[in-house]
């Protein structure tokens, strides 16, 4: 089932009237990741405001939260002797069957067909979907009393899975929360699904029996598969059909597995489910044929005229279930993507209650940024590519992304109105000329505040050079990794007017005037480096303000801006904050501090010390004394970023495969930090920017028709004798926005493409006039005539065919929120092939579908064989 973003509070105004005391605590399963973080922490607020109590349990990947079903979710079904009770899942199991995976399926022995009372909210921003979830996920369906007859009846309140205003919850099942796209995009998906969910299981190639027996079979398969009837029961129908079929809600299902070897007794990541029938049935039960026909009854001189065969009726109804299978695997087959932040879904379901405020907002903020920094964008994991335009909207979503942005900036406006003193302040101040702040108003300032962000790396606690030199931004396209590189960036300095020593001491306690003229120097020669999107473009005070970042003050304690607090939150849930004291006391890195305890082939040691950084994560996000002190550890993250990945182009290890470019990280001091999935993520993101504007310098444009080349980058886990694989889609140039000039071209574009085909259309419809007319005359010139127009055809196709050319070439992928969006990143399928071909010993466990693990022996293998796939949809 899914809620409709139109009722996001329906489900907690229930919960709100209908807990007390005795009830059992709401179970809260997060996945380990800054923005799922941040949508926990409003949550969490939201219960303690209503004296709600909640239990919070990190989870690090799928073999977690299977674990977390069995020992957690499991003993709260009424039918094991729990209470029921309401489990959320924030960033977990939205793409895999959660009614298999937490443990509340239908039992062996028929018990727990109602799940149990335990009712799961699934809030998750990947995609695709497991429609299994969305469309179904209901426990037991109510069907009419004194009826046997009934087929599978939709609950009350629930019309093909869709959620409406009488809906009464408390009854169990899985309900997602839908951010508006499932109701837009998914309609075709939502009738498949639900004529499949009508349909018996039938063997395709079993024998067919003869007699009026197997017509009665057919007539009565086809009259199920149409929508609004009734399906009638057999009255030898096995026992375990009418549990599977008739209680069960949906027809039943063979539980999937991954074909995979895993890693020791490591379990494989379910494939989505979604009704898709396998080829091979043979554990299905076969439909039993009626006693009695009422065709019997009929008179053979009052039946109407000869009826299809029962063969004829089973090959079109196996036809039509192709057809719906087809389109669920074509869903399935687009590859993974993102859509809204599901911090920006929980800050609008305290909006509707009435709750929002500066911290829940700022939480939003925090959320809503980090997905950036880990090129999560709606083609999946990689770099969005921005042309340079500052008009262009950042991020990810494209056009829908800025939308959010933009309403997070009125929120901003809204909670955080300037007071009529501080007016004439910050205009004598120079404020209204867009000065980046750095400081608070006054001590017991906590306000959130606009800021013309640069596209710097944590600029107020570093130096101005170290920021810029770490920036992933400059770094491709300057060209830093190399002496020329440097070179350039010094001589930007120094067009500038900043001198070394200057930008070499820290950014607070730099020269005034240079830091209130900075953004400005910027924005007048950045240009010439071919930097237009290093700082948002000028906005008045009542301007939109179109790419500004925000900022919040604690007093004079700190000021952060969004993007820093996720790279500090993200660095402690890869790096965690052992390496920060001994930082903090003088002492050098210890890389080999937690891997010690860490020589576990399984990886449970090693989920467990991930999941142990999310309490002081979690801890951070409000203790701005522990935010300030894992800054260190984000510094130590982003240098060795910027060590490997000079020493990776350097000695040129990037190698070009057939379908994608290829490097390993296995040797250098700071290997054991990338064994972390998100560390190694964004050590593959920096490359991917330098290879994009390589392509971009060397070619014009980037690879693989614009969408720029994709790149696979392992890591060796020495510990665990494993290499951490991450699949990058687009290795550089997935574009997800579009600017004014790129959208008024793509118009014109489609404009003349529209009046090509209506001339086309007008013609032929000369040419079936003329030939109509050569038929009724039988004359010498129509020879002629059809020469000549042959002639024009040709002449016509020819130019048709150098428009089509051009058109090709200049390409662009507008900001769309389609399903069938361009250039998806589609390494999970790929993966999953390659295991099933060549039988490698794998372990797919996180959550994000392009990471896996990939045994030391077997991957070269591995690599030969994901090189023959489509890695990008």
């Amino acid at each position: 089932m899914y809620l409709p973003r139109s009722l996001i509070s329906h489900l907690y105004l229930h919960l709100l009237r209908t807990h007390h005391s005795l009830s059992p605590p709401v179970l809260v399963l997060v996945a380990l990741e800054p923005d799922a973080l941040c949508a926990c922490r409003i949550l969490t607020a939201l219960l303690k405001r209503d004296y709600i109590q909640h239990k919070i349990q990190p989870v690090a990947g799928y073999g977690d939260l299977a674990h977390a079903g069995e020992r957690l979710v499991r003993p709260m079904r009424t039918t094991e002797g729990g209470g029921g009770g309401v489990v959320v899942c924030l960033g977990v199991g939205g793409l895999v069957d959660l009614g298999s995976i937490l443990g509340l399926e239908v039992d062996q022995e028929g018990g727990g067909e109602d799940m149990g009372g335990v009712e799961v909210w699934v809030v998750d921003a990947r995609r695709p979907w497991n429609l299994g979830n969305v469309f179904g996920g209901h426990p037991s369906p109510i069907t009419a009393s004194g009826s046997e007859d009934n087929a599978v009846a939709q609950r009350k309140g629930v019309e093909k899975g869709r959620i409406e205003q009488s809906y009464k919850p408390g009854e169990g099942g899985i309900v997602v929360f839908d951010d508006g796209d499932i109701d837009d995009e998914l309609l075709a998906e939502k009738d498949a699904y639900c004529a499949l969910e009508q349909m018996p299981e039938i063997e395709e190639g079993a024998q067919e029996s003869d007699g009026s027996d197997t017509e009665s079979e057919a007539e009565d398969v086809m009259g199920e598969s149409r929508p609004h009837k009734k399906r009638k029961s057999w009255s030898d129908r096995e026992e375990e059909d009418d549990e599977s079929e008739d209680e069960d809600g949906r027809p039943r299902q063979r539980r999937r597995s991954n074909a995979s070897t895993p890693i020791l007794s490591s379990p494989a990541r379910p494939r989505p489910r979604g009704l898709v029938s396998t080829s091979t049935n043979a554990d299905l039960p076969t439909i039993p044929s009626r006693s009695h026909s009422p065709a019997e009854d009929i008179p053979e001189s009052a039946q109407p005229g000869k009826q299809p065969s029962a063969r004829a009726l089973r090959r079109r109804f196996l036809r039509l279930r192709r057809q719906h299978e087809a389109v669920l695997r074509k869903y399935y087959d687009l590859g993974t993507s993102y859509s809204e932040p599901i911090s920006s879904l929980m800050y609008s379901l305290a909006s509707e209650l009435g709750r929002e405020d500066n911290d829940l907002l700022w939480l939003a903020i925090v959320g809503v940024g980090s997905l950036e920094l880990y090129g999560r964008s709606m083609s999946g994991v990689g770099i969005s590519d921005k042309q340079h335009h500052s008009t262009v909207a950042a991020g990810w979503g494209g056009e829908r992304g800025e939308r959010i942005r933009q309403i997070l900036r009125d929120e901003v406006r809204r909670l955080n109105p300037p007071e009529l003193t501080d007016t004439g302040r910050d205009n004598n101040r120079g404020d209204s000329q867009s000065i980046i702040p750095t400081h608070a108003r006054s001590p017991t300032d906590t306000s959130i505040r606009l800021s013309p962000e640069p596209r710097f790396l944590l600029i107020r606690h570093w130096s101005l050079y170290d920021s810029m030199l770490h920036s992933p931004y400059l770094s491709a396209r300057l060209h830093i990794w190399s002496d020329s590189g440097r070179k350039r960036l010094h001589k930007l300095l120094a067009k500038m007017g900043v001198s070394l020593t200057q930008c070499k001491q820290s950014y607070t306690h730099m020269d005034m005037e240079l830091k209130r003229g900075l953004r400005q120097r910027l924005l007048k020669y950045a240009p010439v480096y071919g930097l237009d999107g290093l700082v948002p473009p000028a906005g008045g005070v009542t301007g939109h303000r179109e790419g500004w970042g925000f900022v919040r003050n604690w007093g004079f304690k700190a000021c952060l801006s969004s993007t820093d607090v996720g790279v500090v939150v993200g660095a402690i849930l890869e790096v965690g904050k052992s390496g920060v004291t001994g930082l903090e006391r003088g002492g050098s890195w210890d890389r080999n501090l937690e891997h010690r305890e860490l020589v576990d082939e399984e990886g449970k040691a090693e989920g467990e010390v991930w999941s142990a950084r999310f309490w002081e994560a979690y801890d951070a996000l409000e203790n701005i004394d522990a935010l300030k002190s894992a800054l260190p550890t984000a510094m130590h993250l982003h240098r060795a970023i910027l060590r490997t990945g000079t020493s990776l182009l350097e000695k040129r290890q990037i190698r070009h495969l057939r379908a994608f470019r290829m490097t390993v990280v296995k040797d250098g001091p700071d290997v054991p930090l990338f064994t972390h999935p998100a560390a190694l993520t964004k050590l593959a993101l920096w490359l991917g920017e330098a290879i994009a504007e390589q392509e971009r310098e060397q070619k014009g444009k980037l690879g693989k028709g614009g969408r720029g080349t994709p790149l696979v980058v392992a890591g060796l886990n020495e510990a665990r004798g494993v290499y951490v694989v991450v699949g990058l889609g687009g290795g550089g140039g997935v574009k997800v926005g579009e600017s004014r000039e790129e959208r008024e071209k793509r118009e014109k574009r489609e404009k003349k493409k529209k009046e090509k085909d209506k001339k086309k259309e007008e013609k032929a419809a000369k040419k079936r006039e003329k030939e109509a007319e050569r038929r009724d005359r039988d004359d010498d010139d129509d020879d002629e005539d059809e020469e000549a127009e042959t002639e024009d055809d040709d002449n016509e196709d020819s130019e048709s065919s150098d428009e089509d050319d051009d058109d090709e070439d200049d390409v662009q992928f507008p900001g769309t929120d389609k399903i069938n969006a361009p250039a998806r990143n589609r390494f999970g399928n790929a993966f999953q092939e390659v295991v099933d071909e060549t039988g490698a010993r794998v372990r797919i466990d996180s959550f994000e579908h392009c990471v896996v693990e990939v045994r030391k022996e077997d991957l070269a293998a591995f690599l030969e064989g994901l090189s023959m796939k489509v890695v990008v949809g």
